[in-house]
């Protein structure tokens, strides 16, 4: 093999407007590079510790499971669903973009009965519809999707917890894309189960999924976990319950992994957990209430700059999320060419979108440690400048300017 073809790693500079993953603040870049630990020395145990009061904080809980499950935010949903789900539950679905689909394909893994209801997309549902599904499937775990960046849609879930437990049905939602950047309180809202990741408005690496499991859900697994080691209680004479599929997936063994017992389940990722410890601290230091303000400011600025340019937005404006903004390709232009443009001689990442809106719309997200002001009058004065090299005449300087009023009525 000749070494000289496999140079030192040296990546392009990018600035990552898309919906994710984004660049990481510095401060998180600087506590990834500090020197390991063994997985069991005191300082590690402790910064363990750590990082469980902090998500607290970040997820506004006091579940004493808050931790970290090692692997994207994919991983943190399958340990979620993987550990709670038995076999021939039903689980219902409300699906407003791919993501939704996402629940019910890992559900479906798990051998659950999966029933869905469905919006078109750019459009989210009312807590009376969901109610309706409740009754009429009779759930035993609502699935939901908070902020769905295939769509740009954010689902409200503060009165879906109160519903939830009138029927008696446990309620998880996916925060991968909205925690940090949008209100999510998981103790006021009655969530059972929520998980999240790093790559979006919390400012870091993918690598760590950050989730919080409230007593109910606590029990729900440490069932399933008598069962898997042949130890059979009362409650689970009638033989309901059945072994969870997957080992490192397994929360039962993961929080026996994470608690005062320490036992041995998997090497702790240190590097991803010392940056999931200083988003966390970064988040809490700011204010969590002063960061969700922060991506509204530079969302909406970002919404202002372009609709000033005279391009149309995606989806239901009043359930838009703070942190991502679908924008409708114009048909004279070829939106795959406009990202090229823009990455090649900008070096900005914008997104497209997949399924129905692949083709059709551009994703735009101001989100963790890019929802900054600099990084808004950067990206629109190069999606100005790209549209108008290519023939779709912009008002000059327009959606600067809409930028510049924005910042300045907020002030």
């Amino acid at each position: 093999m000749d070494i000289t073809q496999f140079p030192q790693l040296n990546p392009p500079q990018r600035l990552l407007m898309g919906p994710g993953p984004i660049n990481a603040d510095p401060r998180v870049l600087r506590a990834m590079s500090s020197q390991l630990i063994g997985q069991y020395d005191p300082a590690m145990t402790h910064y363990m510790n750590e990082v469980m009061a902090l998500y607290r904080g970040v997820f506004r809980t006091e579940n004493r499971w808050t931790l970290l499950v090692d692997g994207t935010s994919r991983a943190g949903i399958e340990a979620i669903l993987t550990s709670a789900i038995r076999p021939g539950d039903k689980v219902l679905v409300p699906v407003f973009g791919r993501f939704g689909h996402l629940l019910c394909e890992i559900a479906r893994r798990c051998r659950a009965e999966v029933h869905t209801i469905e919006v078109p997309w750019g459009q989210v549902f009312t807590p009376d519809a969901i109610e309706d599904a409740i009754k009429r499937v009779r759930p035993r775990l609502l699935l939901t999707v908070q902020g769905d960046t295939s769509t740009t849609m954010l689902q409200p879930l503060d009165q879906l917890g109160e519903i939830c437990r009138r029927y008696g049905v446990l309620f998880y939602t996916d925060a991968t894309a909205s925690l940090g950047g949008n209100p999510l309180e998981t103790d006021a809202w009655g969530l059972d189960a929520v998980s999240a990741g790093m790559q979006k408005c919390l400012g870091g690496p993918s690598g760590t999924s950050p989730i919080t499991l409230s007593p109910a859900m606590e029990e729900v697994i440490r069932r399933r976990k008598c069962v898997e080691a042949g130890i059979r209680t009362d409650a689970h004479q009638d033989g309901d319950d059945e072994m969870i599929y997957s080992n490192y997936f397994d929360l039962g063994m993961i929080m026996d992994y994470w608690g005062p017992e320490r036992l041995n389940h998997h090497t702790e990722a240190t590097s991803a957990l010392f940056a999931a410890r200083e988003c966390a601290r970064l988040i809490l230091q700011e204010g969590l209430d002063n960061g969700i303000a922060r991506h509204k400011l530079h969302g909406d600025a970002l919404l202002k700059g372009v609709r000033a340019m005279g391009l149309e937005t995606f989806g239901d404006l009043t359930h838009k999320m703070n942190n991502v903004l679908g924008v409708v390709i114009p048909q004279s232009v070829n939106g795959d060419q406009v990202r090229a443009l823009m990455l090649d001689d900008f070096g900005i990442e914008i997104g497209t979108s997949f399924g129905p809106l692949h083709g059709k719309v551009w994703r735009i997200g101001t989100m963790g440690y890019n929802a900054r002001k600099a990084c808004v009058m950067t990206t629109l004065s190069a999606l100005e400048s790209v549209l108008n090299h290519l023939k779709f005449t912009t008002p000059q300087g327009a959606g600067l300017q809409a930028a510049w009023d924005h910042y300045g009525s907020q002030a």
